[in-house]
């Protein structure tokens, strides 16, 4: 099936969108005829999404290269060593990262403001993983919405009034990145997860399991200043 060649933001969000909702239809509504499709004793398979919204199990493409970026080679020969719901989420993930290969593709020759705006209205659609699994599409670590500082959008002065953090929003989004990966617990001492809710000490900075706390999301929204248990205990004494 011939590839279509979208040029701008709307035409390639367009394709993704299509595409998207073709793979989508594979992992859900048409599930079962999907996962008897991808019978283990053939050859390499490949889950593709179409733009006219037409999903499709077939072989890889033959020419090398190929004329888009290829999804994940292969998905059928694990479908019967896993537990059905995990394969499916498996092949979702796998989905997701083709999607993005391909609009990342025809985006080549957008200029960096076009490319942003291309990924943001991306990124305000479910991924497919976030379909597939029922999950809700998750915030960045809670921040301003839990009623607790974010590490960096804002910082108090000495009136305690908020200032802004005159770092560039790059410079910011790469080191809140950096942050969430080595940021654990200071109750439980667990490792940060986007499933759970987080909410940070505005007075010691570290950031806690709400459950550990004991701090729910509609709690931390009243909360204008945050004081974990130990800078409580401290204060106290």
């Amino acid at each position: 099936m011939a590839s279509s060649s979208p040029r701008t933001v709307e035409e390639i969000f367009k394709d993704y969108n299509a595409r998207r909702s073709a793979l989508v239809r594979a992992l859900t509504y048409d599930v079962d005829d999907f996962y008897s499709q991808c019978d283990p004793d053939k050859e390499n398979l490949c889950l593709y999404g179409h733009p006219n919204e037409v999903w499709e199990v077939a072989l890889p493409a033959e020419e090398v290269p190929p004329e888009l970026p290829e999804p994940a080679l292969g998905i059928n020969f694990a479908r019967d060593g896993m537990n059905r719901k995990d394969w499916l989420s498996l092949v979702a993930v796998h989905s997701d990262c083709w999607l993005l290969s391909v609009a990342f593709y025809f985006g080549a020759r957008l200029n960096r403001n076009e490319r942003k705006r291309l990924f943001s209205m991306i990124n305000d659609l479910p991924t497919v993983f976030e379909v597939v699994t029922g999950r809700k599409p998750l915030k960045d670590k809670p921040s301003v919405e839990s009623g607790s500082k974010s590490r960096n959008s804002t910082k108090r002065s000495i009136d305690g009034q908020p200032r802004s953090n005159p770092k560039l929003a790059d410079e910011s989004y790469e080191e809140d990145e950096e942050e969430q990966g080595d940021t654990f617990c200071g109750s439980c001492g667990g490792g940060y997860n986007a499933d759970e809710f987080w909410i940070g000490c505005d007075n010691c900075e570290r950031w806690y399991h709400g459950k550990c706390v004991k701090i729910t999301p509609a709690k931390a929204e009243m909360i204008k200043f945050y004081k974990c248990p130990s800078c409580q205990k401290k204060a106290r004494q």
